[in-house]
């Protein structure tokens, strides 16, 4: 199935069609000035290492913010937090481009403000992405994902050719101009058409910490995501090589000049595009697996040619290839990462997925730039293809699947909540026990099926998991698990999926005719 964004598809849902336009023109914006920082530090330090770390400034951001900012998208008012991150980044490429055209801005500044601009973007990217998951039907989100990836990968063919264009006839500091222009635009998209509010609700709000820790729970106890994430992690680190000493090849290598260097970047986009085009009917033929092997295998090649190659127009069709194989490996991560998470959690799965790519593409190109620096730009390039290949071998213990409508379905709780007088939100931790009685032959099968409990608990909140047997009556067992305060036992109690209550009933069907789940909660005492 190719990709439908036509009138009777996804663009015709006016607010997603409206946040994809001004999307397009803030990632314009940006690739326009990450080309520009990047090849001013070659031209004025000829350092490849001050050169990777453009890069670097950029996505470093989304590793220190990405996790909090979620946090803020799913607790706090959404559009209040993109407009405030918007106008602060308007604010700071205005004043580079002015501090570029007067000639004052060096290298310093130059990261120093690139490093504001992506902070800004890394606070606004979370709730932005959730916002564009509400603006359509959810069967279309995969579509959205690949319609918004393109968006994003067209800017980056675009972005740096024009900007080599003007860098080399007017100055690269207009490229920071037509970027804050870009950011305006996509402040008017966000007032224009803001997220929906959150719905309301009678628990305690979540605070930083705690939000943050319910995050890294969840992924760590989902397995769905936690291979996404590893994934990840291990693909962009090892590709972020190829990006980051773009400009060291463009210049060093091939000879290449500003228009050159923006060629080479948008032939990386334009293989993007084109493979956005078809990554549906790829995933429908090959499965995620064979997608992500795939792109491995062609990005590591492309590295190969651009380590050994003096020949410009090789490199130029290789990089049409890698970014091809770039796009469908990173798209088929977002769509398993934002399909397999409930809306409580969607804002934080999406800021750990952009904490694993980013993160690790910004400390992949320092290092890659650094080893570049050590050891020669082709001996860092063939290290990471190495690399890449060997990130082949994470498939079988760390698989992708894309979540189903039961993952992502919250239920309520089977018994409701009869407390005679509530603990106050802060207190405890709070223990909580199901006692089951069974038919002690069947005890074996009971306990395969309740275990599988252990992980849905522990990922919506629980600390401690655990079931005992009672030795005075082998018919009864006990499920105890520790959440933190009150508080979390309430939150974690409206987070159950469709997928764990049917785990929960398979572990009640076993329950003695006649008999009832008994549950007892317990509140520590200081």
């Amino acid at each position: 199935m190719a990709l439908n964004i036509a009138a009777d598809g996804l663009l015709s849902h006016r607010a997603f069609r409206g946040l994809w336009i001004f999307a397009g023109l803030f990632f314009l914006g940006n690739a326009m000035q990450t080309m520009s920082a990047a090849w001013m530090m070659v031209e004025v330090t000829g350092s490849d290492f001050l050169a990777a770390l453009v890069q670097t400034a950029v996505f470093l951001p989304m590793f220190l913010l990405s996790l909090p900012a979620g946090v803020m998208a799913d607790t706090a008012d959404r559009k209040r937090l993109m407009s405030i991150a918007l106008a602060v980044q308007a604010v700071s490429v205005v004043l580079l481009s002015v501090l570029l055209l007067t000639g004052v801005a060096g290298a310093a500044t130059i990261l120093f403000l690139v490093f504001v601009a992506g902070s800004c973007t890394a606070l606004m990217q979370p709730a932005w992405n959730s916002t564009i998951a509400d603006s359509i039907p959810r069967d279309l989100l995969p579509q959205a994902i690949t319609a918004i990836s393109i968006n994003w990968n067209a800017a980056r063919a675009i972005g740096p050719a024009l900007a080599g264009v003007i860098y080399a006839g007017i100055g690269g500091g207009w490229n920071f101009v037509l970027a804050a222009l870009g950011t305006v635009g996509m402040w008017y998209s966000i007032r224009r058409w803001p997220p929906r509010p959150h719905p309301p609700s009678r628990l305690p709000p979540e605070r930083m910490w705690g939000g943050m820790l319910s995050a890294l729970r969840f992924a760590r106890h989902s397995e769905i995501v936690l291979a996404q994430l590893i994934r990840t992690v291990a693909y962009s680190g090892a590709g972020s090589a190829l990006w980051a000493l773009l400009p060291v090849i463009g210049q060093r290598q091939l000879g290449l000049g500003a228009a050159g260097y923006g060629l080479l970047m948008a032939c990386l986009g334009g293989g993007a595009v084109v493979a956005g085009l078809l990554i549906e009917r790829l995933r429908a033929r090959v499965g995620l697996e064979g997608i992500v092997g795939g792109g491995c295998v062609v990005f590591a090649a492309v590295m190969l040619i651009a380590a050994l190659s003096r020949w410009p127009l090789l490199v130029y069709v290789a990089l049409v290839f890698g970014g091809g194989a770039w796009m469908v490996v990173m798209a088929t991560f977002n769509t398993a990462t934002q399909t397999s998470v409930p809306p409580w959690v969607r804002a934080r799965a999406l800021a750990m997925h952009s904490l694993c790519a980013l993160g690790s593409f910004a400390l992949g190109s320092a290092l890659w730039g650094a080893l570049s620096g050590i050891f020669g730009l082709s001996s860092a390039l063939i290290g990471a293809s190495l690399v890449m290949a060997a990130g082949l071998l994470l498939a079988k213990p760390f698989p992708l699947r894309v979540g189903e409508a039961q993952d992502v379905t919250q239920v309520t709780a089977w018994e409701e909540l009869f407390v005679p007088r509530e603990p106050a939100p802060g207190a405890g931790p709070v223990a909580v026990e199901f006692r089951y009685r069974i038919h002690p032959d069947a005890a074996d099968a009971f306990l395969t099926a309740i275990t599988k409990l252990r992980a849905p608990r522990r990922r919506d909140g629980a600390t401690f998991w655990r079931v005992y047997r009672d030795l005075s009556d082998p018919s009864r067992f006990c499920e105890r698990f520790i959440v933190t305060s009150w508080a979390d036992y309430l939150h974690q109690r409206s987070r159950a999926t469709l997928a764990d209550q049917q785990i929960e009933a398979r572990v009640r069907a076993f329950v003695l005719p006649g008999e009832t789940v008994d549950v007892a909660h317990y509140i520590a005492e200081r």
